[in-house]
């Protein structure tokens, strides 16, 4: 069974064994309360500007130099910037963390796939199943701020990604084994989605009651469907890269073995003047 995708119990039972990281903005992390232990990370500290650039970004995974090969920072921090918010956190390289939000996971999911693009293990990196609203139902929450001591975080890029560059994209809309998958809701993949895409709105793999995720058989049902097979590469865009964090990290969780991660999305890919296809 994975754990990357965790219950409640599972976090409550190990809150002495893990580092919890709450996305959300700070005035909800103090004025609302927060899992007890947690450490606020807010999403804004870790994402980059849209137009920023920086030359520390991690590799395609391709073994290129990443310039050439498009792959660009996209909506990344940093290396060096990354490494202060997590020493200022007091968060280690070699630390086992859970994310959380208040939105079914999906900035959470972003934290998560940041840390192990700058070389955190991803088997130390897990999502809460749920959001702060379905862990306060039945738990305890806190005002107060747990102090942790500042660490020295040391990234470590490592030399292979599932990053892809906007070439690669392109030539996987003709790659029989590889399915491109939009995870943007309906009414923008009508509007202009990468050629022979696949819609799979992130939303639709979690359930609005439980603000976790759907039952895994009811998911892949859902991702047999769409053509969203197991045994082929899956490449994944949205606008910016947050939604499909969620998706990515959903389908390293039921056991997706080989996983790309288009970050520079549809916003690359417009600015690049490739070709779109519209209507559903």
């Amino acid at each position: 069974m994975s754990e990357i995708v965790v219950p409640a119990d599972w976090v409550a039972d190990r809150r002495d064994e893990v580092r919890i990281v709450d996305t959300r903005d700070a005035w909800e992390f103090d004025g609302i309360g927060h899992v007890p232990g947690a450490v606020n990370v807010p999403f804004d500290s870790f994402r980059a500007d849209e137009h920023a650039a920086e030359d520390d970004s991690p590799g395609d995974g391709s073994g290129g130099d990443a310039e050439e090969s498009g792959d660009g920072q996209g909506m990344l921090p940093g290396a060096d910037a990354f490494a202060e918010i997590m020493s200022e956190a007091g968060i280690t390289a070699d630390d086992r963390i859970v994310a959380y939000d208040d939105t079914h996971g999906v900035f959470a999911a972003r934290f998560l796939v940041t840390a192990e693009l700058y070389g955190h293990d991803p088997d130390r990196l897990h999502l809460l199943d749920g959001d702060f609203s379905a862990w306060r139902l039945d738990r305890e929450t806190t005002s107060e701020v747990a102090e942790f001591e500042r660490s020295e975080y040391v990234v470590d890029p490592p030399a292979e990604t599932p990053l892809v560059g906007i070439d690669a994209v392109a030539a996987a809309t003709d790659d029989p084994d590889t399915v491109v998958v939009d995870t943007r809701e309906a009414w923008e993949f009508e509007e202009g989605h990468i050629p022979g895409a696949v819609r799979l709105d992130w939303r639709e793999l979690v359930d609005d009651e439980t603000r976790g995720l759907k039952p895994r058989a009811e998911i892949e049902s859902l991702l047999d469907e769409r053509g969203i097979d197991p045994d082929k590469r899956i490449l994944l865009y949205c606008n910016t890269a947050r939604r499909i964090s969620h998706t990515y990290t959903v389908l390293r969780h039921l056991g997706y073995p080989d996983l790309a991660f288009y970050e520079g999305s549809l916003t690359e890919w417009k600015a690049a003047g490739r070709d779109l296809e519209t209507g559903a």
